[in-house]
């Protein structure tokens, strides 16, 4: 194709991306590239900024800023790596590529041949590859539709759960303690460029950015607050910072080594350190720095991650002043309950959201984790409501929780979890994916979609995804280990399927039972079989609507589903009591 190219060509170019089911499954991905990619043809380059994106596409207020939000540039990488995918794949033949150039958001018009020879800036870092789904923007409800505030309803149900759970426990309540001022807020992490200590020039791309994708990659946890310390760090006492993360890069052999450490400015003294080694081929990646940083972002970004560690210790130890609760600790104690699952946890971390000013119980976090704990810990009957009409409240808590923070991993993930319950399984996985979009570093949702994964009958898919998650988070939780639970039981390892199950059953109170009965019987063990089954038939859930009936909410994998039956009528169960109420 000789000279540049016309309107024509771009906009069929356009229309061509647009279609693709990857940016078509992400209407903000749609509008952005729509957005600039106009605004060029236009000739109204001098608009394309980062706070015209920020409020005209992704719906951001008229006070945004660029500075301490990042999500255009989270957006911006998310679109330049799809776009990459996009020309490497199904668009290799298109006569007109559109280029993102790597710190930029004034879109390039390349013909084919000029496509190739697109450069990427040295110093910044390349973009990040795009997760495996996208979500569509959930439907509105209609107001009016709830006539009585959702937060009554909600207050009603958690007062009437946390009564029975107070009078179930029937010991004295513990004594409330007082905080340390310091531990109220969530921890401030300044972020300093790594040190490239290899000696040779070439590799200064190798540091170079690596501390602007921890910062922009941390921010998306929403549990820390991160800024960016430049090469001294500057005066982190006089901030604020509670925590300083540098770091070296060198080499050892044919290795490349980059070592993070985390200082807490109080007592100078080093709290956490971690060695991420490459392999020459790891360290060729065109992505090294956002592999690396995600990487270190599964731990640090973590709520078993080191900087929590002495707000979690101190949760742990017992009920807090509602004074002193807030945000950041309502996440912390959501966390807690999620690791746990325990009715005490659960009460905790609802009463706490509850009790929040009127601004942050109306935050998207709050709004997701309330939906979340009111599906997980309701039964059939709360405060006089069906289970139907509890999810329904859910689901009008969540579609807010979006509205509120439209780009929250953690409230996309609470979502998919809502879908998932619902036996919705195709919508759960599009909210898994957009939540995995915003913050692909969260091993808590990649471990969710993983076993989401499973149930629905694509074990080997979910087997990577889950050993990725097991194999980087700090201390995975027991639910972690339904996947290779699952794989083990699937290859006849029963041994080392007893050992996880009877870990993931502390965690799933429906199916780690069962799970643990079905290798129980692998290995021949009757006794254990004995064990566990009255715990099955104590789930009230299956009481209600039968084993196999409820379970079907969860999982569609008809293989597993069939050797649960088998499983279950072997140990003695009726069918009968496996489809209907017993």
């Amino acid at each position: 194709m000789a000279g540049d190219p016309n309107r024509d060509d771009i906009e069929r170019a356009l229309a061509k991306v647009l279609d693709w089911p990857e940016i078509a499954r992400s209407p903000q991905l749609a509008r952005f590239i729509d957005y600039i990619v106009r605004r060029k043809l236009d000739g109204d380059e001098q608009s394309i900024k980062a706070y015209s994106i920020a409020v005209d596409v992704l719906g951001r207020p008229p006070d945004f800023d660029p500075q301490s939000d990042p999500i255009v540039r989270v957006q911006a990488r998310r679109l330049r790596a799809l776009l990459e995918q996009y020309y490497r794949t199904d668009g290799a033949g298109d006569v007109v590529h559109i280029h993102l150039p790597v710190g930029r958001y004034i879109p390039e018009f390349l013909a084919a041949g000029a496509a190739s020879k697109a450069e990427i800036e040295p110093d910044m870092a390349p973009p990040q590859p795009p997760p495996p789904a996208v979500s569509v923007a959930p439907p509105r409800r209609k107001r009016g539709e709830i006539t009585v505030p959702w937060f009554v309803l909600v207050v009603g149900i958690f007062a009437i759960l946390a009564l029975a759970y107070s009078l179930l426990t029937l010991g004295p309540r513990q004594p409330v303690q007082a905080i340390p001022a310091g531990l109220l807020s969530r921890p401030i992490v300044s972020v300093v460029e790594f040190q490239s200590l290899t000696g040779d020039p070439a590799d200064t791309r190798l540091a170079a950015g690596l501390a602007v994708e921890l910062v922009t990659d941390l921010d998306q946890f929403e549990t820390i607050t991160t800024l960016y310390g430049g090469s001294m760090g500057g005066s982190a006492a006089g901030n604020g910072v509670d925590y300083i993360l540098s770091g070296i890069v060198r080499r050892e052999g044919q290795m490349l080594q980059y070592s993070a450490i985390l200082t807490e400015v109080v007592t100078s003294s080093v709290v956490w350190s971690k060695v991420v080694s490459l392999t020459p081929e790891e360290a060729a990646r065109p992505d090294v720095l956002d592999y690396v940083s995600g990487l270190l972002g599964r731990v640090l970004g973590s709520p078993r991650g080191p900087v929590h560690a002495k707000a979690r210790a101190l949760l742990l130890n017992g009920p807090l002043s509602a004074a002193d609760e807030n945000l950041y600790l309502c996440r912390m104690l959501f966390d807690l309950y999620r690791e746990r699952e325990n009715a005490a946890m659960a009460e905790r971390a609802s009463n706490c959201f509850q009790t929040l000013p009127e601004r942050d119980r109306r935050s998207g976090q709050a709004l997701a984790g309330l939906a979340s704990l009111l599906v997980e810990t309701t039964g059939a009957d709360s405060g006089g409501r069906s289970r139907m009409e509890v999810v329904d409240l859910a689901q009008v808590m969540l579609n807010e929780a979006i509205d509120a923070s439209p780009t929250s991993g953690f409230v996309w993930e609470q979502r998919a979890r809502l879908f998932e319950a619902m036996g919705r399984h195709g919508e759960a996985e599009a909210a898994y994916g957009s939540a995995l979009q915003l913050n692909s570093a969260n091993t808590d949702t990649i471990a969710a979609r993983a076993r989401h994964l499973a149930f629905t009958g694509r074990l080997e898919a979910a087997e990577a995804l889950a050993w990725g998650a097991i194999n980087t988070a700090p201390d995975a939780p027991a639910w972690y280990l339904c996947v290779p639970l699952l794989v083990a039981l699937k290859d006849g390892a029963f041994a080392a399927a007893t050992e996880l199950a009877e870990r993931y059953a502390e965690t799933d109170r429906e199916l780690g039972p069962i799970l643990t009965i079905m290798a129980a019987q692998g290995l021949g063990d009757g006794e254990m079989v004995n064990r566990y089954l009255p715990r099955v038939l104590d789930v009230q859930a299956f009481r209600r609507a039968g084993v196999l009936t409820q379970l079907r909410r969860r999982i569609t994998d008809d293989d597993l589903l069939a050797r649960v039956r088998q499983s279950l009528v072997a140990a003695g169960l009726s069918p009968a009591a496996l489809v209907g109420s017993f």
